[in-house]
């Protein structure tokens, strides 16, 4: 029996949603990511810890003994709930003051 090979299986865990091209060398910084946390639930997540809320405000996540009841009801989501919150909120990332659009114009006004 320990000789036995199992078949291995692949799950998709997490999806990256940004506005800037997929090649951009910045690209993470913008990009916010669709993590599975079990349970048929998804988070939103930037910058790593910080998580969307069903509101719209980011929240930092703590660690998961910390997780309320409701909390986890604002900030976990089915994945087609998950990708849309997520696809609505990538436009309005701002890193060090620039939206993904304003990076873009500002690197066409600097080549």
């Amino acid at each position: 029996m320990a000789d036995q090979i199992l078949a291995a299986e692949t799950r998709p865990t997490t999806y990256e949603v940004s506005c800037l091209p997929q090649d951009h060398p910045d690209g993470f910084s913008w990009a916010l990511r669709v993590e599975y946390r079990g349970r048929g639930k998804w988070a939103v997540l930037r910058s790593g810890k910080r998580c969307l809320s069903s509101t719209g405000e980011w929240d930092w996540e703590s660690i998961p003994s910390e997780r309320e009841d409701d909390w986890l009801a604002t900030h976990r989501f089915d994945l087609d709930t998950a990708l849309r919150l997520a696809q609505e909120a990538a436009p309005h990332v701002v890193v060090n003051g620039l939206t993904p659009a304003g990076l873009l114009e500002w690197e066409a006004a600097h080549a």
